[in-house]
């Protein structure tokens, strides 16, 4: 039986280092939590920034918890696009070679060179629902959804596993307006082609060609 996995959408937000976030709030200010997120220890805060990129802003975007060794913006392709910023897909925490942006805040303001991300999208999952599924930490998977009419695959979804994190998968905006389903959505993985997209293209010019490979 397939393993049925939750959808969420993540909304564009930022994650702060304690020094960046004492310049942009105050020095020995403190975060502020609003409530917890579906993965265990993280938390939306009632703080708020404004991120301004070369041709545009985006205001009252929300701080989430706790602290990170270094800040990092996830954004969709879409708000990086009206920032007027290249668009870098990375998995979280990987931010060398990515673009900046400035972050304004009550009490001040920063310039970043680096952290401004469109998240890969991924699953988090614990060991054992790693094993239910068949997969390892960071396989690349097709994940199917349902959606009324909407219905799709995502390909290059990144399994990423650990003890501390919960059955969810991960999408931004601009996905989940894509998926078009408000109602518990989910999805289950089918891992073929090692997940990527241009190995399914491959198989499929085969099978025009009338070349038929065992899966």
């Amino acid at each position: 039986m397939s393993l049925t996995i939750p959808i969420e959408t993540s909304a564009r937000h930022i994650h702060l280092s304690q020094k960046d976030f004492e310049t942009l709030f105050g020095l020995d200010s403190e975060m502020h939590y609003t409530k917890e997120l579906s993965q265990p220890g993280q938390y939306a805060c009632k703080e708020r920034l404004t991120i301004v990129g070369p041709k545009n802003h985006l205001e009252n975007v929300i701080v989430l918890g706790p602290f990170r060794s270094a800040t990092q913006i996830e954004i969709s392709v879409t708000d990086a696009r009206k920032l007027g910023i290249p668009s870098v897909i990375r998995q979280s925490g990987d931010i060398e070679n990515t673009p900046g942006c400035i972050l304004i805040g009550p009490n001040g303001q920063i310039e970043l060179e680096k952290g401004v991300i469109v998240a890969k999208r991924h699953i988090h999952m614990t060991p054992l629902d790693a094993v239910r599924a068949h997969v390892k930490d960071n396989d690349i998977v097709f994940v199917i959804t349902t959606s009324y009419e909407r219905s799709l695959i995502f390909s290059d979804v990144v399994v990423r596993v650990s003890p501390s994190f919960r059955l969810a998968m991960h999408v931004d905006t601009d996905e989940a307006n894509a998926f078009a389903n408000d109602e518990n959505p989910s999805g289950v993985i089918l891992k073929l082609f090692d997940g990527h997209t241009y190995n399914l293209q491959s198989w499929a010019e085969e099978l025009q060609l009338g070349i038929n490979r065992s899966l």
